[in-house]
């Protein structure tokens, strides 16, 4: 279990606990989509996403990454110290993990039935989730039994989007069925670039990033390889983030401006978030040593789409 006062601080900032290790918690962009109508990136680049009916959750909590750019706590943060990773957990089964995030969503939700400028109708589709998007936090391929989830989620007509930081590619190999949509998220051009962004707790984290970038390939879903961007850290050499792209050979890029919020307020400067004419200027160089074009862009979240 998680210790109670990470879970207080948790529920603080609205996180709802699943069982054991597993978590949901409101998107931005589906209480955005109720209030005013507004979609995010995801419903207009790749349907049939409906914003108000993602159901974002993560599996496990924890992770081996203590990246700088993450906006969860990790453990050592506000003197609360938790066993991220440990082999020993006992998980819960998938069935109770997709049914008790989507009654936690559904509490969460409740509020906007009484909110003079939401669509009644539009609330009520809400509940009825239509995805389940493994991203909130920590390292979703942490749960051992993710294509029983990604089957769970299928049986109930969730589509699955799952966002990897790539570190597990034994994990993702084992993985049937697969995600609808399968992430990964790349932090750096370079080892040592990477070790500084992502500190990661595991001393092989860059060679089993480029096992999996290596895989990505062969694996029979949608694929989409996300760069994070920050500022002054890691906005630099798009040859060597294309090779790494090229290797990997996904349907789309994101390149994605890091965004200064959470507990990573307390780790980067807020000029480590770029502006988005950064994130144009990066993507247009990723775009020309990569053979990606250009596809649209979001300003909004600060993301630009590229795609062959």
């Amino acid at each position: 279990m998680m210790p109670e006062d990470l879970v207080k601080v948790l529920e603080k900032q609205q996180y709802r606990m699943v069982g054991s290790y597993a978590s949901t918690k409101i998107c931005y962009w589906t209480k955005e989509s109720l209030r005013a109508n507004r979609a995010c990136y995801k419903e207009l680049w790749y349907p049939p996403v409906e914003s108000h009916r993602c159901m974002q959750m993560t599996p496990y909590m924890g992770c081996n990454f203590r990246c700088l750019h993450c906006w969860r706590v990790h453990s050592g943060d506000r003197g609360i110290s938790w066993d991220e990773f440990p082999s020993d957990k006992r998980f819960d089964d998938p069935g109770i993990i997709v049914e008790k995030a989507i009654e936690e969503r559904e509490k969460l939700l409740i509020g906007f039935k009484g909110h003079p400028k939401v669509d009644l109708l539009k609330v009520r589709e809400a509940i009825r989730p239509s995805m389940m998007t493994m991203s909130l936090t920590g390292e979703p391929t942490f749960y051992p039994r993710m294509g029983e989830l990604v089957e769970e989620a299928k049986s109930r007509k969730l589509i699955t989007f799952l966002l990897t930081n790539g570190s597990m590619p034994e994990k993702l190999e084992q993985i049937d069925p697969l995600p609808w949509q399968l992430y990964i998220s790349l932090y750096a051009p370079d080892k040592d670039t990477y070790l500084r962004v992502a500190r990661p707790m595991i001393p092989d984290a860059w060679s089993r990033v480029n096992e999996t970038l290596e895989l990505f390939n062969s694996l029979d879903t949608r694929r989409v390889v996300r760069l994070t961007a920050i500022k002054g850290y890691n906005m630099k050499d798009s040859e060597g983030y294309s090779r790494l792209i090229l290797k990997a050979n996904p349907d789309f890029v994101e390149v994605k401006s890091y965004e200064w919020v959470g507990e990573s307020m307390q780790r980067l400067p807020k000029t480590a978030m770029p502006l988005m004419e950064d994130v144009r200027n990066f993507s247009k160089e990723v775009s020309k040593y990569s053979g990606y074009e250009v596809e649209d862009e979001f300003v909004p979240s600060g993301v630009i789409l590229l795609k062959r």
